[in-house]
C-alpha cells in the first residue's frame, strides 16, 4: 500500500486538504502534497529512511500535519508526544520508543533538546546549538514506501497504572480498520470539513489528518483551544464534524449558547460524556455523538448515532465495524446481556503490542481480546455502557493522569515525607487531581517544584497538607479515607492546609501565531 495523500492529489487535485484557522491560509489537495514531498527529501537527505522512529514533539499546525505525512512517505513510524510534556517526562519516552530523530518547532526546542542527544529537526529557525533546521538542507527525492498491513505506522503512549507509559504500536490495518469503522458509522460526505482541536498527539486529533486523504475531506485546524472562538471557526470554515472532549463541548456552549447548525455530527469522546451535558445537547439541537475508544483500537469502539444519544443519553451506542466486544467477569468468562463487567476488545481495530513490552503485552490479552480496564454493560439491543475504570487513574478533560506518577514527583521534594493523588468529580473537567501531603513543604513550594516535573493537566488543583496519609492495617493507604479527606479539604479549605489552582482550556488557550508562520515550504 502506498502513501494514500499522493493517490488524493492524483484525484481530487483541486479540492481543499487544509486549512490554517489561524491565518486562513489553505491548500489544495496537489499543493499538500508538493510541500509534504519537500519536507520529506528533507528529512530523506538527513538519512531517515522506512522503519526509523520519528518523534514529533509540536502543538497543532501545518508544519506538524505535514511532518505527519512525510513520515507516512518515507515509512518512518511517527511516534506523537504532546508539546506540553517536560524535559524530565520526554526523555523516557524519547528512550522506550527507541526514537531515531525528534521533530519539533521553536516553542518546544528548549525541551526536547533539554530532553535528549538523539538528532533534532526543527521546522522552524534553530534556537539553539544542538538543533538543526529542517530548511538547512536541500531535499532529495524520497522514494514512497510501499506499506504492508502488518507494517507499525504509529506509536502512540498512553499513561499505565504504574506511572509507566505504555507505547501503543498502531499497524497500517489498524488505523486503516478505523477509518473504514469510523466511516460506516458517522457516513462521509464530499463537502466533510473537521476541526480539529485536539492535540495530535492524542489519536482524536490525529485522525482525522491522516483519514483526510482517504475520505476526501477537509482538516481544518485549530492551533488551540479557546471556546468562543472554536465555535466562531465551526461555523467560518462550514465544519461538518468535530471532536471534542466534554469539558471543551460545555465550554463551547457556554460561551456561545449553541454550535452552528452546518455541523453534523460532534463527537463527544476522551471521558465519560455527563448526562446533563447530552440532554443539553437534544434541548439545543446540537448533533452529538458520544463514542467510547482507546489509543489501543486506533480510535472508537463504540459510538452513538445522534438519534441514540438523544433517546438515551447513558449510552455509547452499538459497537462499530470490526470491533467485537465482549464484557467479562474477573475470571474472563463473558457475563450475561446486562450484567456489569470488563470490556473487552477484539478485531482488525486493536494493536497487535506494546513496543518493546511482551509482558505488559500479554497481561491486557485474554480469549476474547484485549483488556481495557474499563467496566460497563450491553442492554440487550447490544448497546454499550461504559461505568469507569477498573483502576485508580484520573480523566481529568479528556487526559488520562495516573496518581503514581504525581504522588513519585512530590515525593522528590525534599520537605515531603509522603503523598497520595486521588480524583475529585469536577462538574467541568470531569475529574480533578487532588493531592494530601505528608511533610512540612508549604503549598506554594509544591507548586513550583511541580511545575518544572509535569505537563499542566497533571498538576494537582487541591493539595492539601497533613501529618500523616490515612492507612488501613496493612500500611497501605486507605484510597476511600482518601478521597474523603480531600473532600473536606477541598469543601474547607484552611488558610495554611490548602492550595485550590484553577485549570484552563484544553489545559492552557494556546493560540495562533505562537510557532510562527506555517507557509509551504
Amino acid at each position: 500500500m502506498r502513501d494514500p495523500l499522493g493517490a488524493r492529489a492524483a484525484a481530487t487535485p483541486d479540492e481543499t486538504a487544509l486549512v490554517d484557522a489561524s491565518t486562513d491560509e489553505r491548500w489544495t489537495f496537489a499543493a499538500f502534497d508538493d510541500a509534504v514531498d519537500r519536507t520529506a527529501g528533507r528529512l530523506a537527505a538527513l538519512g531517515l529512511g522506512p522503519g526509523d522512529h520519528l518523534a514529533l514533539v509540536s502543538p497543532p499546525r501545518p508544519a506538524a500535519v505535514r511532518v505527519v505525512h512525510a513520515a507516512l512517505r518515507l515509512g518512518c513510524v511517527l511516534v506523537p508526544l504532546s508539546h506540553e510534556l517536560t524535559a524530565a517526562e520526554l526523555a523516557p519516552r524519547l528512550d522506550g520508543a527507541a526514537v531515531t530523530t525528534v521533530v519539533c518547532g521553536r516553542t518546544t526546542e528548549d525541551q526536547v533538546t533539554a530532553a535528549t542527544s538523539r538528532p533534532v529537526v526543527t521546522v522552524d529557525e534553530a534556537a539553539t546549538a544542538t538543533a538543526r533546521s529542517i530548511s538547512d538542507g536541500d531535499p532529495v527525492g524520497p522514494p514512497v514506501h510501499d506499506w504492508t498491513p502488518s507494517d507499525p505506522v504509529l506509536i502512540a503512549h498512553t499513561s499505565g497504572t504504574t506511572g509507566e507509559p505504555k507505547r501503543v504500536v498502531l499497524t497500517a490495518t489498524n488505523l486503516l480498520a478505523s477509518a473504514l469503522a469510523s466511516a460506516a458509522r458517522l457516513g462521509l460526505s464530499p463537502d466533510d470539513r473537521w476541526l480539529v482541536t485536539l492535540p495530535l498527539h492524542h489519536v482524536g486529533g490525529l485522525s482525522p489528518v491522516l483519514r483526510m486523504p482517504l475520505y476526501g475531506s477537509t482538516v481544518v485546524l485549530r492551533r488551540g483551544f479557546e471556546p468562543g472562538r472554536c465555535v466562531d471557526d465551526a461555523d467560518d470554515y462550514d465544519a461538518t464534524r468535530i471532536s471534542v472532549v466534554p469539558t471543551m463541548l460545555r465550554r463551547m456552549l457556554d460561551r456561545r449558547g449553541t454550535l452552528p447548525g452546518r455541523l453534523r455530527t460532534v463527537l463527544l469522546g476522551g471521558a465519560p460524556a455527563p448526562v446533563d451535558l447530552v440532554e443539553r445537547c437534544r434541548n439545543y439541537s446540537v448533533p452529538v455523538a458520544p463514542t467510547y475508544g482507546l489509543t489501543e483500537t486506533a480510535s472508537q469502539v463504540a459510538t452513538a448515532a445522534v438519534g441514540e444519544a438523544r433517546a438515551d443519553p447513558t449510552t455509547v451506542g452499538r459497537p462499530v465495524l470490526f470491533a467485537d466486544v465482549t464484557v467479562v467477569d474477573e475470571d474472563g468468562d463473558p457475563v450475561r446481556r446486562g450484567e456489569t463487567g470488563e470490556i473487552v476488545v477484539d478485531g482488525p481495530l486493536v494493536s497487535p503490542r506494546y513496543h518493546d513490552d511482551p509482558e505488559t503485552t500479554a497481561a491486557s490479552r485474554g480469549p476474547h481480546g484485549f483488556h481495557t480496564g474499563d467496566a460497563g454493560y450491553r442492554d440487550e439491543a447490544g448497546r454499550l455502557f461504559v461505568h469507569n475504570r477498573l483502576d485508580d487513574r484520573i480523566l481529568t478533560g479528556g487526559e488520562l493522569v495516573d496518581p503514581g506518577e504525581v504522588a513519585e514527583a512530590l515525593r522528590s521534594h525534599p520537605g515531603v515525607v509522603d503523598a497520595a493523588v486521588a480524583g475529585l468529580p469536577d462538574e467541568e473537567w470531569g475529574e480533578r487531581v487532588a493531592a494530601l501531603v505528608a511533610g512540612d513543604a508549604a503549598a506554594s513550594a509544591l507548586e513550583t517544584h511541580l511545575d518544572e516535573r509535569l505537563a499542566g493537566f497533571k498538576l494537582p488543583r487541591v493539595i492539601g497538607l497533613v501529618d500523616d496519609l490515612p492507612r488501613t492495617d496493612s500500611g497501605t493507604v486507605d484510597r476511600t479515607a482518601l478521597r474523603e479527606r480531600l473532600r473536606t479539604v477541598r469543601a474547607d479549605p484552611g488558610p495554611d492546609e490548602t492550595n485550590d489552582r484553577t485549570g484552563t482550556g484544553e489545559h492552557g488557550e494556546d493560540e495562533a501565531g505562537r510557532d510562527g508562520g506555517d507557509a509551504a515550504e
